[in-house]
């Protein structure tokens, strides 16, 4: 799970492996594998930062929580 902020500020949580694209246009756009669009704060790049993150926390095992 990562999170992430929409433009009103709102904080979320989203299951990162439901995520299929992001997109920049300019705002970032996530589709999800459902078809769902969600748009938030974080860039592009900043949301695949913390999907890799994730992912590298689930398969070693390890919490590197840096909130």
């Amino acid at each position: 799970m990562i999170e992430l902020t929409r433009y009103n500020e709102t904080k979320f949580t989203l299951n990162a492996e439901k995520i299929e694209m992001i997109e920049e246009t300019p705002d970032t756009v996530i589709t999800l594998t459902t078809g769902k669009k969600i748009i938030v704060k974080e860039s592009r790049q900043e949301v695949s930062n913390l999907v890799k993150l994730y992912r590298y926390e689930v398969f070693s095992g390890k919490n590197l929580d840096l909130g």
